[in-house]
């Protein structure tokens, strides 16, 4: 008997409250839109398009750690935890990377949270058919600011888990903060998660910047969806997509730069932009194995396991608390 998903929008969406956030972003003396309005259903299956390209190696590097080494991490999961867990997926987009898991892992219960609502419901729909006999749970949230889970959600011990890297788009105070909340949700359970580790500057870029300009329309489209969402009027052909690797703060910065003057328009207000001036859209910090370890510590994990590609390019790290 094939069970039916239960979806629940945890945060109300508040258009007031995402007004005056983006507003507040544009009006800052350098703008910024915070990455996580790059998640529209369009953004959304955008990302997707992205994790298949060549130049995007951290979906593929990331697929053949756990193809390797899956089941040595859910062996010592479950022996920390036991075998009747939750896994919940952070930002869980098209759910196919814990869907992946499932054999090695076998969850009680599938637990996915993303802040594109609409596009989440459709992927745990599908999902479900596949796997008709799991209990699943859709949940549309930002957990960007805080995640903070109710105790009614899910029952616990949980596995926690963050892949493709995201954890890059915090700055460190607030990956700390964001993984010492993991930690938590866990319920004594346990974090996996993605993470870019650095190397060659060229490799990093190209990465963010692809030859067919996936990556670029991924980022111009984050205009279209404030032009929905704070009935600003951008229009996406005045920019161009601009990624670069800051070696000194070790992350990727992406931006969208004006090709002209132009001043964009909202109810109430205005900004204009000189022609070069960028809008910061998104940071990914990449980081080295005993770094993020250590930021792991911080957060109040205890032990900690690690894998890598031959080639040190990505980690998987599983996090167990005391």
């Amino acid at each position: 008997m094939m069970r039916t998903p239960r979806f629940i929008q945890l945060q109300p969406i508040d258009d007031t409250l995402r007004l005056d956030d983006v507003l507040a972003g544009l009006m800052q003396p350098v703008a910024s839109v915070s990455p996580k309005y790059f998640y529209d259903v369009l953004g959304s299956r955008l990302f997707e398009a992205i994790t298949a390209l060549d130049e995007y190696y951290p979906t593929r590097t990331e697929a053949a750690i756990f193809g390797a080494h899956a089941s040595d991490m859910a062996h010592r999961f479950r022996a920390h935890a036991g075998t009747a867990f939750d896994l919940i997926d952070l930002g869980a987009g098209s759910c196919a990377k814990a869907a992946a898991l499932f054999d090695a892992f076998a969850p009680r219960r599938y637990v996915a949270i993303d802040i594109s609502a609409d596009f989440l419901r459709q992927s745990i729909e599908c999902l479900q058919r596949a796997h008709p006999a799991m209990d699943m749970l859709g949940v549309g949230c930002d957990f960007s600011a805080c995640l903070d889970l109710p105790d009614t959600l899910y029952e616990g011990p949980a596995l926690v888990f963050y892949p493709g890297s995201s954890i890059g788009n915090f700055a460190p105070p607030d990956a700390r903060r964001l993984l010492a909340e993991a930690c938590t949700a866990a319920r004594g359970g346990g974090l996996l998660i993605g993470v870019d580790l650095v190397k060659d500057t060229a490799v990093l870029e190209a990465a963010y910047d692809d030859a067919l300009g996936v990556t670029a329309a991924f980022n111009l489209n984050v205009l279209r969806h404030l032009n929905r969402v704070a009935g600003t009027d951008f229009d996406v052909s005045g920019w161009r997509h601009v990624a670069r690797f800051d070696g000194a703060a070790s992350r990727i910065e992406m931006h969208l730069e004006a090709r002209r003057a132009v001043t964009v328009r909202w109810s109430g207000g205005e900004r204009r932009f000189a022609e070069g001036e960028r809008i910061h859209t998104e940071n990914s910090y990449k980081w080295t194995p005993a770094t993020f370890e250590t930021l792991l510590h911080e957060a109040g994990f205890c032990e900690v396991s690690c894998w890598m590609d031959a080639q040190a390019r990505f980690g998987v790290f599983l996090a167990l608390p005391a």
